[in-house]
């Protein structure tokens, strides 16, 4: 715990930030608890990530929302052909420490569910994005992918979060 803690303080002092050749992985930044954030994806204030492929969105929690969570034990996900609405629960996510709900970050109809997560849940914690995505959206708003945040914004958010607590 020391170790993380100064490993943590001396990054952010630092203001580390890292960015790999997208031809080796994905880009990424280190936030004040090491949580990543990519690129090519927006996030919800509210902790959620949403990658627009096409006529799909992916959607699933962060790594930043994992890692507070904790170790996942159980996932509730909405059934296909099911609405969501930007801003409104979807689904939840417990853990050995709380009960969350999962906001949509935007609006449309579940075309698919990660089925994966029923018998593994720790998908979640592992893999909060390849693996352990929830739900994918055909969006019936694709605009309100803007009112998202970036990654460096994101980041930025999780600092000043952390920072408050």
């Amino acid at each position: 715990m020391a170790l993380r803690m100064w490993a943590s303080s001396t990054a952010n002092a630092l203001r580390i930030s890292c960015a790999s050749k997208a031809h080796l992985s994905p880009a990424f930044s280190l936030s004040r608890c090491f949580s990543t954030v990519l690129d090519g994806l927006k996030y919800a204030t509210s902790h959620e990530w949403v990658k627009h492929e096409g006529s799909v969105a992916t959607i699933g929690i962060t790594d930043h929302a994992q890692d507070h969570l904790g170790e996942v034990v159980f996932v509730e996900l909405p059934e296909r052909k099911a609405s969501v609405s930007q801003g409104s629960g979807f689904g939840a996510v417990e853990s050995v420490k709380a009960t969350s709900d999962v906001n949509s970050p935007i609006s449309g109809e579940v075309v698919e569910v990660n089925s994966k997560l029923s018998e593994s849940p720790g998908l979640i914690n592992t893999s909060p994005y390849e693996d352990g995505w929830m739900i994918k959206v055909k969006p019936s708003n694709p605009a309100e992918l803007e009112s998202l945040l970036g990654p460096k914004e994101y980041t930025k958010f999780c600092e000043e979060e952390d920072a408050a607590h």
